[in-house]
């Protein structure tokens, strides 16, 4: 699975941060961040058998923030 770019793409995160990749992002004046991730072919099988994605988040011990995760990007975007 990896981050692409996408239309509504207006930063990228850790662009210039050789120790992580790079994360091509929407940033809302709210603070609202979305990315989009393409899976391979084996992860799409693997997701078909399972039926399951895992998340896991870094919270350093800090509350928990708001997650959504959707494949349809209407859900978050209008054209």
């Amino acid at each position: 699975m990896k981050a692409i770019e996408f239309k509504e793409q207006n930063v990228v995160f850790a662009e210039n941060q050789p120790e992580y990749l790079s994360l091509p992002a929407f940033k809302s004046e709210e603070g609202d961040v979305v990315t989009c991730w393409e899976l391979s072919d084996e992860e799409i099988e693997k997701i078909k058998e399972t039926k399951n994605i895992f998340l896991a988040i870094k919270t350093f011990n800090h509350p928990l923030q708001p997650i959504f995760i959707t494949v349809d990007r209407k859900e978050l975007f209008t054209d």
